[in-house]
């Protein structure tokens, strides 16, 4: 018993004085371990976080050079293409000639040559073309021009509810009315002409069958002068002999070829255009011309022209817009300066 407890009392008092070495010892050991760690971690990351950002940049800036790099491109694209756009429209016309009508036909007026040809013979709705005709009937009549008609509730579409701007009792004179159907194809001016007709407007249609069949138009016929009614109907073929025949009336030259009037009614003045952008934009030789457009139809035209040297009389029949109706003769033109050798023997090879 003596001598185990100055053993163990030794004991106690060695692993109390080396307990606190060791806990010293230690503790600053793990402690820079975990600082070095520490440090090590964080240098790490800074070191992982300025590469990522380094790229970063360089992909920002690599991406600006590249957007810069495409704006100058398109830039430089689109400063190209507007002159190669008016050099493809003064280029000569190469391949087949090809128009959005399904019906077309070009003749030359002085001989005869036929240029173009589309179905040519299919007959089909002609829409406002009709009032060619009625012109023609009231140029032929020799009624006095400057007779006064009004506009009445009879001469009211009740076909397609088209609008007009010549309200029920309005004034004008024949010739105004005239001048309003052929050039701005005002319907109640049109179906006004016809119903002063003597014999009223069934006598004034069978005037415009009669002059059809004097004329050769074997494939027309006219059952109102406005061509509202789907029942109007011709072909390319048909109304080209009416535009040649039109032509020699100076009257119908006239007043389908002004680019604008202005007519004075009791309600104000009422300021018309052509319907023909061709006829208003001066660019044109045009002698002759009349448009159409009934949904039954589609947009119609025909006109006589003076083109490369020549002057000749077009026909278009059912073109799906406004803007195809008018690029159509565009197109005739710029294969006749492409192509002026074209005769009648290249009507084979002229496809349409």
């Amino acid at each position: 018993m003596t001598r185990e407890v100055p053993a163990r009392r030794a004991a106690r008092w060695l692993v109390l004085l080396l307990f606190p070495l060791f806990a010293l010892g230690v503790q600053p050991a793990e402690a820079a371990k975990a600082r070095t760690t520490q440090h090590a971690v964080k240098k790490k990351v800074s070191s992982a976080k300025k590469p990522v950002a380094k790229k970063k940049v360089a992909k920002k800036s690599s991406a600006r050079k590249t957007v810069v790099a495409k704006k100058g491109t398109k830039k430089k694209v689109v400063a190209k293409a507007r002159p190669a756009k008016a050099f493809v429209a003064e280029a000569p016309f190469t391949g087949p000639l090809k128009v959005s009508a399904s019906a077309a036909y070009v003749i030359d007026q002085q001989t005869g040559e036929v240029l173009f040809g589309k179905n040519p013979e299919s007959v089909q709705p002609i829409a406002s073309l009709t009032k060619l005709m009625t012109g023609f009937i009231i140029a032929e009549a020799k009624l006095p021009m400057n007779e006064k008609i009004t506009i009445s509730d009879e001469d009211v579409d009740r076909m397609k509810f088209s609008s007009s701007r010549l309200k029920v009792g309005t004034e004008l004179t024949r010739a105004q009315a005239l001048h309003l159907a052929l050039m701005s194809s005002e319907n109640r001016a049109a179906h006004a002409l016809a119903r002063t007709y003597p014999g009223g407007e069934s006598a004034f249609v069978s005037a415009m069958n009669v002059k059809a069949a004097q004329l050769g138009m074997k494939q027309t016929r006219y059952v109102e002068p406005t061509g509202l009614s789907s029942a109007n109907r011709s072909s390319a073929h048909d109304l080209a002999l009416l535009t040649a025949a039109a032509y020699d009336q100076p009257l119908l030259r006239r007043y389908s070829t002004s680019p604008g009037y202005r007519l004075g009614t009791d309600h104000g003045t009422l300021q018309y255009v052509n319907s023909n952008r061709l006829v208003r934009s001066g660019s044109w030789d045009i002698g002759v011309q009349k448009t159409g457009y009934i949904r039954e139809a589609g947009y119609t035209l025909l006109m006589q022209a003076e083109l490369a040297g020549r002057k000749l009389i077009m026909v278009f029949l059912d073109s799906a817009s406004k803007v195809t109706r008018m690029k159509d003769p565009e197109k005739i033109r710029q294969w006749l300066k492409s192509h002026p050798e074209v005769t009648a023997g290249d009507k084979a090879n002229a496809p349409g």
